[in-house]
C-alpha cells in the first residue's frame, strides 16, 4: 500500500451540460413563439436563456473543481516526500486509516499494518495507542524505547494537515539496535548453527546478566536437551568454578570439560549487551601458574550482579566489578589500592586485620559493619571470605548496596520515636490537665469572692491567664500525640484559607506580600476547620520569621495555594501515601530555607532553631499532629537560601454535599443554678475538691468518691443520684466500667465523663449511650454548664 487515490463523484461536465442547456433554451423559445406570435421576441428570449444557463454551469464547474483541489491532498507528493526520509514513515487520517507510507515502513513491518496494531505484544500496542491519543490532543507525542517483536524502535507522532486531521508516524531504529537485533536473530539461526559446528558456544547477555539469545549448542550443553530454551534465564547460574578457577557447565559438574570464555562488549559505556563466546579446553592445557584461571574468574566476577572484589595476599585489590564500585562509591576506572581506603579512619584497622586473617588461611566467611568514606553516617555490611584456587586472589569481598534499606530503617526508627514521644506527650498532658483544672477552679472560686478593684483581683486574674496559656501548651502536646478533641466537618480548603486570610495579613505585616491562589475541581475534605486554621497560622508565622531572618528590614512573599493532586505526584512521594484522591494545601516562602541536617527533625516536639525564649518548639509538632489526626500527610521541601515549601495532603471526602464550615453557635445561658444529687467520682483529690465546691455553689447536693469501687459502694447505701460525673482513667476500676455497673442499677442515669484525653479516643472504649463529655482543664462555669446540659438532655 503506497498511497490512497482520490475518488470523485459523477458530475455534469461542461461538454455534456451545454447541449442540454441549448435544447432547453430552444424549447423555451418555441413555447414563447406559440404564446406571443413574435419571432424576434422568441429568438431573443432563447439566446438570453442559453447565455444565462451556460454561465451558471461554468461557474459551478469552476467552483467544484476548486473544492476538489482544496479538499484532497496530493498523496503522490506526500509519498515522494516520505521516500526521502531515512526512517519508516506512515500517515493516518482522523478515522485511523493508513493513507500513505514509504518503502522503509513496508520493510520494517513486513507489509502495511495500521498503527498502533504493529505487533503482537499487548504492552507495545497499548503504548502506541496512548501516544496516538496524546498526539491528537497535544499535537505531538513520543515513545522512547518500543520493543516490536525482535527489534527496538523509537516513535515520534505529529499532528499535521491544513485541518489538523492527519497523524505522521516516524519510526527510528534505536541506537545500536540494528547490530544487536541482527546478531540476536543470527544466533538463533544459521550463524548460531555454523558457530556450533565449529565448536563455539555463543550467547548474547543483557546488562543484568540475563540471556537475550543463544545458539542451540549452548542451550543443549546448558540444559542437556536440544529443544531447551534459555532466553530470559540468568547466565551465571549455568556455570561453576572449581578450586583451580576452571569454569565448567553446572549441569556437567566438575567432571565436565573446562571452558574458555571470551566476552565482546557492544557499547563503550555501561549498560550495553555482551556477546559471550565459549570454547572447550583440555584441562592439561591450563597454565600451571593460575593466570588463565584468574582470567576466567575475572570474567565471572564482572558478570555477577552483586558487588564482588578480589584481594591478593598483600591486601591489595586485584579486581572489583561495577556493582562493588557502585556500592562503594568509587570510580571503577581508578580503583583504590587497599580495602581500607574505602572506609572511614576508625574502621581502617579492623578491615585490614580481617583481610590479613583470611588471606593467611581462615576458612569461614565473616560479616562486619563498616562505614564508607563517602557515606560515614550509613553503616554497610562487608562480607569477607578466604579464596583458594583463584590465581592471585586470596580474599573475596562482598559489599551490598543497602542505601535504600538504610533509608527505610531510618524512616521506621523516626516513626517509632515519634510515636513513643507522642504517647509520652499525651500522658504528660493528661496529668498536667488535672493540675490546671485545680488551679483554674480555685481561681474561679476566689474570683467569686473578689470584685474588680480589690487588691487581689488583678493577681488572681494574672494566675488564671497564665493557667490558660499553660492549657494551650497541653493542647499542643495533645495535638502532636494525636489525642486532642477534634470537631471534623466536610469542607473546602479555599473556605478555610479565606477565613484566616485577614488574620494572616495582620500577622505578616506590611512588608510581606501574601499571594493566595486556588485550583479548580478541588475535592472536599473532612477536618476540623479551627484546627486547620491553626495549621495555616503556625506555618505562616514560621515563614514570616524565616523571611525576617533573611532580610531584617522586611520583605518577602508568602504563597498559599490549594490544588488537586494527581496519581503521579502521590507515587512520587514513595510508599508513604496510599494511592487515593487528595487535595493539597501548599504554603511556601522566600526565607532562609531549612538546612539538610535540620530538615528531618523539624516535626519533633520541643525542637527549635530559634533563640532561647522565642519559641517553644511545639509549632510544627502541633501542625504534624493535626494533619495526621485528620488522616492527612505533610512534607517539607527546602533548599538553603531559597525558602521552604510545606505541602499538606488531605484525602478527598466522597460522600454527599459539603457541610457548612462553621456550625452555628449555641446561645449562651446565664442561669446555671440547679438542684438534685450529683455523684462525683475523681481519683485526683485536688480536682475532686474543686468540682465538689463548684457544684455545691450551684445548688447541687454532691456525693464524692475517689475511685470506681468506692462509687459503687456508695450507690448501694444512698438515694438514686440525678447525675453521675466521673473521670475516665482511674486506678483499680476505670470510669466506663463503673458507669456500666451503675447503668445496670439505674438504666436512665445521666452520665458526664471528664478527662484530659481526647473525646474521640475515649469514645472508642465507651459503649454507653447518652453520655456527655467535658474535656480538662475546665472552669467552674464550664462544669456548671455541662452538668445543667446533661440533666436537661436526660
Amino acid at each position: 500500500m503506497a498511497s490512497r487515490s482520490p475518488v470523485s463523484p459523477t458530475l455534469l461536465t461542461p461538454r455534456t451540460a451545454m447541449p442540454v442547456a441549448v435544447a432547453a433554451a430552444l424549447l423555451a423559445a418555441l413555447l414563447v413563439l406559440w404564446l406571443v406570435g413574435d419571432r424576434v421576441f422568441a429568438a431573443g428570449f432563447g439566446a438570453s436563456a442559453i447565455v444565462v444557463v451556460g454561465g451558471v454551469i461554468a461557474w459551478r464547474s469552476l467552483g467544484q473543481g476548486r473544492d476538489e483541489a482544496d479538499s484532497e491532498p496530493d498523496w503522490g507528493l506526500a509519498r515522494a516526500v516520505t521516500q526521502t526520509s531515512h526512517d519508516a514513515v506512515a500517515i493516518t487520517d482522523r478515522g485511523g486509516r493508513l493513507v500513505c507510507a514509504n518503502d522503509l515502513y513496508e520493510t520494517l513491518f513486513g507489509g502495511f499494518p495500521t498503527p498502533p496494531d504493529l505487533t503482537a505484544k499487548e504492552g507495545s500496542v497499548s503504548a502506541l495507542a496512548s501516544a496516538g491519543r496524546a498526539a491528537w490532543r497535544d499535537g505531538a507525542a513520543q515513545v522512547a524505547q518500543l520493543r516490536l517483536d525482535r527489534q527496538t524502535v523509537s516513535v515520534e507522532i505529529t499532528r499535521a494537515g491544513d485541518r489538523q486531521d492527519m497523524l505522521i508516524w516516524r519510526f527510528e531504529r534505536a541506537a545500536n539496535a540494528n547490530r544487536v537485533d541482527r546478531l540476536t536473530d543470527a544466533l538463533a539461526g544459521d550463524l548460531g548453527d555454523r558457530l556450533g559446528a565449529a565448536g563455539i558456544m555463543a550467547a548474547m547477555i543483557a546488562p543484568d546478566g540475563h540471556i537475550l539469545a543463544a545458539n542451540p549448542v549452548f542451550a543443549h550443553r546448558a540444559l542437556g536437551r536440544a529443544e531447551g530454551q534459555v532466553e530470559g534465564m540468568d547466565f551465571a547460574r549455568f556455570l561453576i568454578t572449581d578450586s583451580r578457577g576452571l569454569v565448567r557447565f553446572e549441569r556437567e559438574g566438575l567432571d565436565g570439560n573446562p571452558l574458555r570464555l571470551v566476552q565482546v562488549p557492544f557499547t563503550d559505556g555501561d549498560g550495553g549487551p555482551l556477546l559471550i563466546a565459549m570454547l572447550d579446553e583440555e584441562e592439561e592445557a591450563q597454565a600451571i601458574d593460575g593466570v588463565t584461571a584468574s582470567s576466567h574468574v575475572s570474567t565471572l566476577v564482572s558478570l555477577m550482579p552483586v558487588g564482588i572484589a578480589l584481594v591478593d595476599r598483600e591486601g591489595r585489590f586485584v579486581q572489583m566489578n561495577r556493582a562493588f564500585a557502585r556500592a562503594a562509591g568509587v570510580d571503577p576506572a581508578v580503583p583504590p589500592l587497599y580495602p581500607g581506603d574505602l572506609v572511614v579512619r576508625e574502621d581502617k584497622a579492623a578491615v585490614a586485620d580481617a583481610v590479613r586473617r583470611f588471606a593467611n588461611g581462615a576458612a569461614q566467611s565473616s560479616d562486619m559493619a563498616v562505614r564508607l568514606r563517602d557515606h560515614p553516617d550509613e553503616p554497610v555490611a562487608l562480607t569477607i571470605a578466604g579464596a583458594r584456587g583463584l590465581g592471585q586472589a586470596a580474599v573475596v569481598l562482598s559489599l551490598k548496596d543497602n542505601s535504600e534499606e538504610s533509608r527505610l530503617k531510618r524512616e521506621v526508627a523516626q516513626a517509632t520515636k515519634m510515636q513513643a514521644v507522642g504517647q509520652l506527650a499525651g500522658g504528660v498532658a493528661h496529668d498536667f490537665n488535672n493540675i490546671l483544672t485545680a488551679i483554674l477552679g480555685h481561681c474561679d472560686l476566689m474570683l467569686m469572692r473578689h470584685s474588680p478593684g480589690d487588691s487581689d483581683y488583678d493577681d488572681i486574674q494574672q494566675i488564671r491567664s497564665n493557667s490558660n496559656r499553660a492549657a494551650g501548651l497541653t493542647r499542643q502536646l495533645l495535638a502532636f500525640s494525636r489525642q486532642q478533641t477534634l470537631r471534623p466537618q466536610v469542607l473546602q480548603l479555599p473556605d478555610v484559607v479565606s477565613e484566616v486570610s485577614n488574620l494572616l495579613k495582620r500577622l505578616l505585616g506590611e512588608t510581606v506580600t501574601l499571594n493566595v491562589s486556588h485550583g479548580r475541581d478541588l475535592g472536599a475534605v473532612r477536618a476540623d476547620p479551627g484546627q486547620l486554621e491553626q495549621v495555616v497560622v503556625n506555618l505562616a508565622v514560621n515563614a514570616r520569621d524565616a523571611m525576617m531572618t533573611k532580610n531584617p528590614h522586611g520583605g518577602g512573599t508568602l504563597t498559599i495555594r490549594t490544588r488537586s493532586v494527581g496519581l503521579a505526584e502521590v507515587r512520587g512521594r514513595g510508599d508513604i501515601m496510599p494511592a487515593a484522591d487528595y487535595t493539597a494545601l501548599e504554603i511556601s516562602d522566600t526565607g532562609t530555607g531549612i538546612p539538610p541536617e535540620v530538615l528531618p527533625k523539624i516535626f519533633e516536639p520541643f525542637f527549635t532553631t530559634k533563640e532561647v525564649g522565642k519559641g517553644t518548639g511545639l509549632g510544627l509538632s502541633t501542625v504534624y499532629g493535626i494533619v495526621k489526626q485528620s488522616g492527612g500527610y505533610i512534607f517539607a521541601d527546602s533548599r538553603p537560601g531559597q525558602g521552604a515549601t510545606f505541602t499538606i495532603y488531605l484525602p478527598v471526602h466522597n460522600s454527599g454535599t459539603v457541610a457548612p464550615a462553621r456550625a452555628p453557635a449555641r446561645p449562651r445561658q446565664t442561669d446555671l443554678w440547679g438542684s438534685g444529687t450529683v455523684l462525683l467520682v475523681e481519683d485526683e483529690a485536688m480536682v475532686r475538691a474543686v468540682a465538689e465546691r463548684a457544684l455545691s455553689r450551684q445548688g447541687y447536693t454532691v456525693l464524692s468518691a475517689e475511685n470506681g469501687e468506692a462509687a459503687l459502694e456508695l450507690l448501694e447505701s444512698c438515694q438514686p443520684p440525678d447525675l453521675l460525673i466521673s473521670d475516665v482513667v482511674m486506678p483499680t476500676m476505670d470510669g466506663p466500667t463503673m458507669a456500666r455497673h451503675a447503668r445496670e442499677r439505674y438504666p436512665h442515669l445521666p452520665i458526664l465523663f471528664m478527662s484530659g484525653y481526647a473525646e474521640e479516643q475515649l469514645r472508642r472504649s465507651i459503649d454507653l449511650d447518652n453520655v456527655a463529655f467535658l474535656p480538662k482543664p475546665f472552669s467552674v462555669q464550664q462544669l456548671a454548664e455541662a452538668a445543667r446540659d446533661a440533666l436537661t438532655a436526660a
